[in-house]
């Protein structure tokens, strides 16, 4: 397998995970742009453009768009980020010609108004329909408490009422500002022909915005904060919390995906075995995330509310030991050998590698071959884990409680 870049003159730059073994191939546009470069007036404008996309173009109708899609057996989808909107789809690698001009075609929108109007009703039901779901937009209120008027804090689906506002003439301008050549880049793994694909898309781009507009990246300040939350329809309760965690970028990176494998995975960490297979808790974990300019810890408990006080004092139980004792060496090579076994797992799909290829791109300008990722992850030591924990999990805490109306009575 190999990386081949190529910056198209006046283009984005394309970046390809050759392998001519492989029997697929997958292609995707990343782009650098997500809920954090949104102002507040238009919130949730990124995720709302991701779906207008699928709408159709100047060349293509909605209805040409599904049945191309189908046509090619495309494996596809797109999604939005704090930070990034990727669109990619995978498929055999004699649609590559197709597929790439499909993609393409599809990140210069229409724009329709009709077509506007009505997935707005899509995504505002959308946003209905997760706050209806458990734990009940906990997940977005901890963020907002966690990094206060950062713009991290921003809903990546928006609030009812800023879709509600947003115009068809806000998204075009937020579109033209930053889908731009300079913020996206196009991404390719398994069996591709390069020189095909650069040829076409240099043709293909030729018309589209030189350079993005700039958003503002302020340095984070991170707040702690309590909120309790009431939901009637709550039968359990929820508990989710946020601490500090490390950038992207952070060297530590591994010893902190390690430390939360260790605190909370979903099968042999110490929240496994002390809350979930005793019964007491459904869920109990840790999860690290990762920006360019800093990160956060998310940690999420859902049990019964009986259980409640007494689960939540072993969470803070279990942290504090590991900040004070730190972890085993044992306890170290089982996080290891499972992360390292998923991404060897992972790293047998060129999709799953289009993802890995292009996230890196956005967050560093580089790739690194999985060889060099599991090598990093292997000269993570015990003192590390325990560094990093007393790094993040002692800094500002933000949480936010869901209980049913029983429980407050």
């Amino acid at each position: 397998m190999e990386l081949i870049t190529h910056k198209i003159e006046h283009g984005p730059e394309v970046l390809v995970l050759h392998d001519p073994a492989a029997f697929t191939a997958s292609f995707g546009w990343f782009v650098k742009t997500g809920a954090r470069d949104e102002q507040p007036s238009v919130a949730g404008v990124s995720h709302f453009l991701e779906h207008m996309v699928f709408k159709g173009t100047e060349r293509r109708t909605p209805e040409d768009v599904n049945r191309e899609l189908d046509h090619l057996g495309a494996q596809s989808n797109a999604f939005t980020s704090e930070d990034s909107t990727v669109f990619y789809a995978s498929v055999l690698p004699e649609c590559q010609l197709q597929a790439v001009d499909l993609l393409t075609d599809l990140m210069q929108p229409r724009f329709f108004e009709e077509d506007f109007d009505m997935e707005k009703q899509v995504i505002l039901e959308e946003i209905a329909m997760y706050d209806d779901q458990p734990p009940y937009g906990a997940f977005e209120r901890v963020t907002e408490l966690f990094f206060g008027q950062h713009p991290l804090s921003t809903r990546v689906l928006g609030t009812a009422e800023t879709v509600s506002d947003l115009t068809v003439a806000q998204m075009r301008s937020y579109h033209r500002h930053r889908y731009a050549k300079d913020n996206m880049y196009f991404a390719a793994s398994g069996k591709v022909d390069v020189s095909q694909l650069v040829d076409q898309l240099s043709e293909l781009v030729v018309d589209w915005p030189e350079t993005a507009k700039p958003t503002p990246r302020p340095t984070p300040k991170f707040h702690s904060a309590e909120e309790c939350l009431e939901r009637e329809l709550a039968h359990q309760s929820y508990l989710v919390c946020l601490w500090p965690g490390l950038n992207c970028n952070h060297p530590d990176r591994y010893a902190l995906r390690l430390l939360c494998s260790i605190l909370a995975d979903d099968s042999g960490s110490r929240l496994f075995w002390e809350l979930i297979d005793t019964g007491r808790a459904e869920t109990a974990t840790l999860w690290p995330q990762m920006f360019d300019d800093c990160g956060c810890i998310t940690g999420y408990l859902c049990c019964a509310p009986e259980d409640t006080a007494e689960n939540e004092a072993v969470l803070e139980r279990t942290i504090r030991d590991v900040v004070e004792h730190g972890v085993t060496a044992k306890e170290l090579e089982l996080a290891r050998s499972k992360i390292g076994s998923s991404l060897i797992l992972s790293d047998e799909r060129p999709g799953n590698r289009l993802f890995a290829l292009g996230q890196s791109w956005l967050n560093r300008r580089s790739y690194e071959p999985l060889e060099v990722i599991l090598r990093k992850y292997h000269d993570v030591t015990t003192d590390d884990v325990q560094r990093v924990a007393a790094e993040t999990l002692l800094g500002e805490t933000a949480s936010v409680r869901i209980v049913g109306n029983a429980e407050l009575d």
